[in-house]
């Protein structure tokens, strides 16, 4: 079992350039040994022949086939457009250089 001290915290605090006070550094102390050993306690359980998985239920592709339908002509595509020059949105140069 991995025991984590007063001295591992204060020593990744000072790599993480987060300044704690003494009592903090012992409150995280406790804490941190906690997750360190829930995290042991996990690798105890889990064995060789168990499959890792991503998500506990199987998913599968939720998204229709793409197929080919109906689309706008130029002219149709245009007809609502403020400015264009016959075959292409114009817009304003939102760049300050012109194209």
């Amino acid at each position: 079992m991995t025991q984590i001290t007063p001295e591992d915290v204060a020593h990744l605090a000072g790599l993480a350039r987060i300044a704690l006070s003494e009592k903090e550094i012992a409150r995280l102390t406790g804490e941190l040994g906690a997750i360190v050993s829930a995290v042991e306690s996990i690798q105890e359980v889990a064995t060789d022949d168990v499959a890792p998985t991503s998500h506990p239920l199987p998913l599968g592709n939720v998204f229709r086939d793409d197929v080919i339908g109906e689309t706008l002509t130029t002219e149709q595509a245009l007809s609502g457009a403020p400015d264009h020059d016959g075959s292409r949105f114009r817009v304003t140069a939102i760049l300050g250089e012109e194209q």
